[in-house]
């Protein structure tokens, strides 16, 4: 025996109903370490994970019982659902679990991932949860997609909370107020773990009757569509026509004008039958497109399109395969402003893993470019961990993204942000960030890429998920919004008060530049007792000039119009 515990020592000390010892669980850990290094006994290899080979033996012993699937259900909508969605359908870097590795992983390592979590992938550790209900929540897994997910009634009595207030320029969900200007500069930012990495994933339930999100003064809210299967990226075709991808469904929506009670009055699928589609984007520009362009997880595909199409005439043209395989799934796209090239974004597969060695890396963390007809692929920016949304200044013609930067460093660290896009420009990740300041779990790793690190144009608020942005490009709202950028906070699980779970308006000044600073503009998707019940993602201009946002966690989209003088 090469080791003093025998193969049943994980199984018993992962099926125990309570946390593992420390101690015990590193000598386990090691002493496998040691086994896996024998080569005679390679076929032991881990493959979800990291899990050892021995969590792949342990048997479920609710495996089939729909009870346990059920009181599953009800986990993961209170535990889960804020980071893997209400259909599991993932998020950022977050993957969907009804398929992929999850589903082919065995029963055993599920339960051992959950038991130990990885902060690296940004999965906290439930040991805390009993054995049976880890077990619970991997019954539930094993039933994905057919499985109905267990929403959290609200909890509208629990007690608001009494966290201590932040420190400025650093905020929460608690102070978020329409209209509130925020800047956060590079002194301000704190060093690496000046406090723990939190794992704090949303309770995502249902929207409480008479809530609505908050606007400032003369602004008017109200609910557009709801019932909708995931709504993400959202863009207005030149004729006025609404398109949405609604990811977890695989399918495009779309909407046609504007009843007095400011609803949709038709409305129809465009297409279905994708793969989490994201990136909505119509060629050429002008009146009259001939192509509907789609991010899909793992291509671009483009539609035959002529104006007023409510569905597609004819089955999509695959013109490009992208990067894929875990993590950041979302594929966003964008033409230049003279049509010439199509841009695509391409977040990495981690949190922390460096490309040098992790081969599955090669063009992620990057937005690329493409010819209009899907070839000549090339680097255009890099060093970017999720650009999630990228836009064209309609003005300029200047490309900008938003970012979901690097989680496991602290409440503070690091900010997202949004910033203008250099060609060729590297902006750090994995081993730097905001510049010059090196992650320390790169230590020494490409010093001459130190003084070529892009500082951003806006920082926010660290762990604020930013996904989408868009130019205000309407007339409807005050003079001083014009040209302006908007940007959706969908909000994350690695800080111990929440932020984000807002849009944001980034004022340019109308001279196409930004200052730093952001303002708070729709919040209020966050109850006082910290549990969420929407989740902005997509922003556009409507037709009328009106703001329209996705909201993937009431399954909404929600209308904002200016009423006021």
């Amino acid at each position: 025996m090469l080791f003093p515990f025998p193969r049943t020592a994980w199984r018993h000390a992962l099926a125990r109903p309570y946390p593992v010892p420390p101690r015990f669980l590193a000598v386990l850990l090691l002493s496998t370490l040691t086994l896996l290094s024998v080569p005679c006994l390679a076929a032991e290899q881990p493959s979800f994970h990291n899990a050892p080979a021995t969590a792949a033996r342990l048997a479920n012993p609710y495996s089939g019982q729909a009870a346990a699937a059920t009181a599953g259900g009800a986990l993961f909508a209170t535990n889960c659902a804020g980071c893997h969605g209400r259909n599991a359908e993932g998020s950022g870097n977050i993957p969907a679990l009804a398929h992929g590795a999850t589903q082919q992983a065995t029963d055993g390592e599920v339960f051992w991932f959950i038991t130990n979590g990885a902060v690296d992938s940004g999965m906290p550790a439930w040991g805390s949860l009993s054995g049976e209900q880890r077990w619970q929540l991997v019954s539930y897994l094993k039933t994905l997609p057919t499985a109905a997910i267990v929403v959290a009634a609200p909890t509208t009595s629990a007690a608001a909370i009494d966290a201590p207030p932040p420190q400025a320029p650093f905020t929460d969900f608690r102070y978020e107020v329409p209209g509130t200007t925020r800047k956060i500069t590079l002194a301000d930012l704190p060093a690496p773990y000046a406090t723990s990495s939190a794992g704090n994933s949303a309770s995502i339930v249902p929207r409480p009757d008479g809530v609505l999100p908050q606007a400032p003064a003369g602004f008017k809210v109200n609910l557009y569509a709801d019932g909708l299967a995931t709504p993400r990226v959202i863009h207005v075709a030149p004729n006025g026509d609404v398109f949405v991808a609604e990811s977890s469904a695989g399918r495009i929506h779309v909407f046609r004008g504007l009843t007095a009670d400011g609803k949709p009055e038709r409305s129809g699928i465009f297409a279905a039958g994708l793969s989490r589609p994201y990136g909505i984007a119509f060629y050429p520009a002008g009146p009259d497109p001939k192509w509907l362009y789609v991010g899909d997880t793992d291509a671009i595909l483009r539609f035959p399109y002529s104006s007023g199409d409510l569905q597609a005439s004819g089955p999509p043209e695959r013109i490009a395969d992208l990067p894929h395989g875990g993590g950041h799934w979302t594929r966003d796209l964008q033409f230049s402003r003279d049509g010439k090239t199509l841009y695509a974004a391409v977040g990495s597969a981690s949190n922390v893993d460096d490309p040098d060695t992790t081969p599955g890396e090669k063009n992620r963390a990057n937005i690329l470019a493409f010819d209009p007809d899907g070839a000549h692929m090339r680097v255009h920016a890099s060093g970017i961990r999720n650009p999630s949304g990228i836009a064209i200044d309609p003005a300029s013609g200047q490309l900008w993204c938003t970012v979901n930067e690097r989680d496991g460093l602290g409440d503070n660290l690091v900010p997202d942000y949004i910033t203008s896009v250099r060609e060729g420009g590297f902006y750090g990740w994995p081993w730097w960030y905001l510049g010059s300041h090196q992650d320390p779990r790169h230590e020494g790793k490409h010093p001459e890429l130190k003084a070529k690190a892009i500082v951003p144009d806006v920082l926010l608020q660290p762990h604020n998920a930013s996904l989408q942005i868009a130019f205000y490009q309407g007339q409807r709202f005050p003079k001083d919004y014009a040209g302006d950028l908007f940007a959706s906070e969908h909000g994350s699980w690695n800080k111990s008060v929440r932020a984000g779970y807002e849009v944001i308006r980034i004022p340019l000044h109308q001279t196409g530049k930004a200052g730093g600073e952001y303002q708070d503009f729709l919040t209020g998707f966050v109850l006082p007792n910290g549990q969420v019940w929407g989740r902005p993602v997509g922003v556009t201009t409507a037709p009328d000039g009106a703001l329209l946002v996705t909201d993937d966690g009431s399954n909404s989209i929600w209308r904002v119009d200016y009423t006021g003088k």
